[in-house]
């Protein structure tokens, strides 16, 4: 059942227009994120924080332009929280397109665009067959936090999930232990361990239910 703050709010895909907003509310929710400090972080950091925008803005762009399922979480016309999934078709990984690695490569520099690309390859050797979607990113704005609206963004994603007919589930990388305990909470169960650079983590499935409502 909703909570009473949750009713207050509709998840919806996004628009071209929204794509600014959530790109800063992916950048600070994501801003201590083990993976990109270790990836981008090289001890300075105000690069980092040019390299972290410059990332999730191409990565957005991207998924934009592959139309790939962007969900936005709005309290009326206001954005407050995002969820992004790509599907194992979309030029992923090894796959990425020429232009993607070449935008990439000139904001955050060639081994940290190899270590993103190497991240997304070993998901997808470990996902349970080739019908999968993974989650990119998912967050709520830091000032709308602690209102549920976390798990009001899962809710979403599982839902999508189960309507699309040619899924076998969805898949996220995660590397934070609370984050774990919130997927488990929505059926994701953890895969496998994966060590992803320096950076420990659980890949967890959620499997498509199809006759759920």
């Amino acid at each position: 059942m909703e909570t009473p703050a949750c009713e207050n709010y509709r998840a919806v895909y996004l628009t071209a227009e929204d794509l600014r907003i959530a790109a800063s509310i992916i950048y600070n929710a994501y801003h201590d994120d083990p993976f990109f400090r270790d990836v981008l972080y090289r001890g300075d950091l105000h690069l980092y924080e040019q390299k972290l925008r410059a990332a999730i803005r191409e990565e957005l762009n991207e998924l934009w332009q592959q139309e790939q399922t962007l969900v936005g979480l709005f309290e009326e016309d206001r954005l407050v929280g995002v969820v992004c999934v790509f599907s194992q078709q979309a030029g992923i990984g090894e796959g990425r397109f020429w232009h993607w690695r070449l935008k990439m490569m000139l904001n955050t520099g060639w081994k940290s665009t190899q270590a993103l690309m190497s991240k997304e390859s070993s998901i997808l050797e470990h996902l349970p067959g080739k019908n999968c979607a993974v989650i990119q990113f998912v967050c709520v704005a830091p000032f709308e936090q602690g209102k549920g609206l976390g798990a009001r963004l899962l809710r979403a994603v599982t839902s999508w999930c189960d309507e699309q007919p040619e899924l076998d589930g969805v898949g996220v990388f995660v590397s934070q232990q609370s984050h774990a305990h919130l997927f488990n909470r929505h059926r994701f169960i953890p895969l496998t361990h994966l060590t992803i650079g320096n950076v420990e983590g659980d890949l967890m499935f959620y499997k498509r239910q199809p006759d759920e409502q």
